[in-house]
């Protein structure tokens, strides 16, 4: 493939809420540039972009797809990234490894409540933007509602460009109003001619015209100064200024399109690569030394190597592709690198130009570039790779945390350890998906964030390596404690001819302050146990506690005292006295007012002001408490705490109630007394099961 000097290379994350016709543009992109030879589109199942059989059956964006294309001479790597709220994190990764966010936004559905989470993460990354309101040929499309209920929404100036011509169906070029000239789209939307401005038109272009010259002036105050005086500013200083005001975000340029139709997409092309910064006129990428100090690298290709692995792609066969942004220096085929963030060097053969679901060699590349390299043993997306003598590493992106869990088995007999194996490759690729097993419950759990990425996760495992599994809700780790005391008679006595066997150990049990767990006290006196057996009685006190006495749930916080007992010369043993505990220690529980206690979650929930009393009320009947809330942002933080088996599938009910734009996190906070009517069910619950599994 050819070369590009890092000056030639333009960077473009295309984000947006799900639904925006985002992918569909990006196909026009490449149609328009000659990446490909035919306008593919997502419902066809053809997709350069969308080409993963989930991705297909939905109908929707999975994973961020690369695809780079030529215009102007200038190389651009599209990075098509998925609007759905479930692989949320596709877009910080993106947004890491690009230097432009291109947001689309429905000319229909203008800007939706997902559009604020994606503009925050824009934000948030500090890139500069383009505003592209696609499906302008669709009924009931309104260029103007979008611009303003984004300059309402985003707090954000947007510089319009175009004026439509034409509405809807009849939507068929646009007023450039720097050239002021009339931009018509023809057959198959690659071909555009000029023509004057339609009269009826010609009024509103010019008043739009005069707002734009004075956005563009404010860039720069002698522009400014100029403007203030009448003086009339040229076609060059005008361009000058645009470039500016998008590196410094300034405002965020506004286009027409429509992708499908594949009208307005070679003006985008255009701003994108005469007007958006390339990798050298990007802030210089900011990481650590191994001596802790921060260390700027410029983006050159003399500079010592340093390069951002921000996606994995996990392959039962071909073994792992690492995707990253070279940040600065320069690459060869037959290499090898320090992968700073885990101290361990790495070689590789051949480099790679992702160019949708296929590779092609490259030679070489250097500073700006998107390119990737196969099977590497140790590096994982969110890696720091660098020259051995000038180590860098790269701050990870912050990615949100697992919000649903789901209880994972097999359906074949024997496929556990290849459950986990697999499992543990396709985290590789996406590192928001956590596997772990729960020591409580032993369970092994699954979490992601959403039910969708978690189907279809499911389906990848089932496609990719073969394993076919059962998800189910998981266990809520109940325990169980007293809140009495009991002196009880743990005896074991059986005579079935020639040894029997016989012990008695007097138990006192009594309950210990919440989080102290277990403690076992020895007051025998008199031998009236032998001391070899006291151990035994111990562990048939911890075997019993693990198994409980209400609802088969273990037994916490708890002190049982052997203070008596009996034995026999012939017949006792430490069998016998482990049994003898074990019953022992059943039937006090039972007679030390036993309870059932829940795991609390503490959790914080952000969400948007409009919201709050909604998700406070829900949060309520959950029977939530509210601990505090804050302001951060535009947003509302409320802080909880939150009985678990409560919000076990609470990821979609406050997607619903927000609209997607709330997100939350929760972690364990401590164990709490079970309602005693809500305990009756969970005993009864529990007593059916056992008469099912006996």
């Amino acid at each position: 493939m050819k070369q590009y000097k890092t000056e030639e290379v333009r960077n473009v994350a295309v984000v947006s809420h799900a639904g925006s016709g985002k992918t569909t543009l990006c196909e026009a992109m490449l149609f328009d540039a000659g990446a490909v030879d035919r306008l593919a589109k997502v419902t066809d199942g053809a997709s350069n972009f969308d080409f993963e059989p989930e991705e297909v059956k939905r109908g929707i964006s999975i994973s961020t797809a690369l695809f780079s294309a030529e215009w102007k001479k200038r190389k651009i790597n599209i990075l098509d990234t998925p609007g759905d709220p479930n692989f949320f994190a596709e877009v910080t990764s993106a947004l890491q490894a690009a230097d432009i966010a291109l947001l689309a936004i429905d000319a229909v559905d203008s800007v939706k409540p997902l559009t604020e989470k994606v503009w925050a993460a824009i934000e948030a990354a500090e890139r500069p933007r383009i505003l592209a309101v696609t499906k302008m040929d669709r009924e009931r499309a309104e260029f103007d509602k979008v611009i303003a209920d984004v300059k309402e929404t985003l707090s954000v100036k947007p510089l319009v460009l175009h004026v439509p011509i034409g509405k809807e169906a009849n939507f068929k070029g646009v007023i450039d109003l720097l050239s002021m000239k009339a931009l018509m789209f023809e057959a198959d939307g690659k071909n555009v001619s000029k023509a004057e401005i339609p009269d009826d038109l010609k009024d509103e272009a010019a008043s739009k015209r005069e707002v734009l010259i004075e956005d563009l002036a404010e860039v720069d105050d002698g522009l400014m100064e100029r403007y203030l005086e009448g003086d009339e500013l040229g076609a060059d200083e005008l361009a000058n200024a645009l470039r500016q005001g998008i590196v410094n975000r300034v405002f965020m340029p506004a286009l027409a399109c429509s992708g499908l139709a594949n009208k307005g997409v070679q003006l985008i092309l255009d701003i994108i690569a005469d007007a958006c910064p390339s990798p050298a006129e990007m802030k210089p990428v900011v990481g650590t030394t191994l001596s802790g100090d921060e260390q700027t690298r410029p983006s050159s290709a003399d500079a010592p190597l340093c390069a951002y692995v921000f996606k994995t792609v996990a392959d039962p066969y071909a073994g792992r592709l690492s995707i990253f942004r070279i940040f600065s220096g320069k690459l060869s085929p037959d290499s090898n690198f320090l992968n700073a963030s885990r101290g361990v060097k790495e070689r590789f053969g051949q480099l790679f130009s992702i160019q949708g679901k296929n590779q092609k060699s490259l030679e070489s590349a250097q500073a700006g570039d998107i390119v990737a390299v196969a099977k590497l043993k140790e590096t994982l997306s969110g890696d720091t790779l660098c020259d051995e003598k000038s180590p860098l590493t790269i701050k990870k992106a912050t990615l949100p945390q697992a919000v649903i869990s789901f209880a994972i088995e097999p359906k074949a007999k024997g496929d556990e350890e290849k459950i986990t194996q697999s499992l543990a490759r396709l985290s590789e690729e996406d590192p928001t998906l956590s596997i772990k097993r729960d020591p409580k419950t032993n369970e092994f759990l699954i979490s992601g964030m959403g039910q969708v990425h978690i189907e279809v996760t499911i389906e990848k495992l089932r496609r990719k390596f073969g394993v076919d599994v059962n998800l189910k809700t998981p266990k809520v780790p109940y325990m169980e404690t007293i809140k009495g005391k009991a002196k009880i008679e743990g005896k074991l006595k059986k005579q079935t001819g020639g040894r029997g066997q016989f012990a008695v150990a007097w138990l006192e049990l009594e309950p210990l302050s919440r989080g102290q767990g277990f403690e076992f006290v020895d007051k025998i006196v008199g031998g009236v146990i032998p001391r070899q057996y006291i151990p035994a009685v111990e562990k048939g006190v911890i075997e019993a506690m693990a198994g409980g006495a209400l609802a088969g749930h273990p037994v916490i916080d708890v002190r049982v005292t052997v203070f008596d007992g009996k034995y026999h010369d012939v017949d006792s043993s430490e069998q016998a006295f482990k049994i003898a505990a074990s019953k022992g220690f059943k039937k006090g529980v039972l007679q030390s007012n036993p309870i059932l206690l829940e795991p609390i979650m503490n959790m914080e929930v952000v969400v948007p002001e409009d919201c709050m009393g909604d998700v406070m009320g829900d949060l309520n009947s959950r029977r939530g408490r509210i601990s505090g809330m804050d302001a951060k942002g535009g947003s509302q933080v409320i802080k909880a705490l939150v009985p678990m088996a409560e919000v076990l599938k609470y990821a979609s009910d406050l997607t619903s109630m927000t609209s997607g734009r709330g997100i939350f996190s929760m972690e364990f906070s401590h164990y709490e007394e079970v309602p005693a009517h809500i305990a009756d069910k969970i005993i009864e619950a529990s007593g059916k099961q056992t008469e099912e599994e006996d």
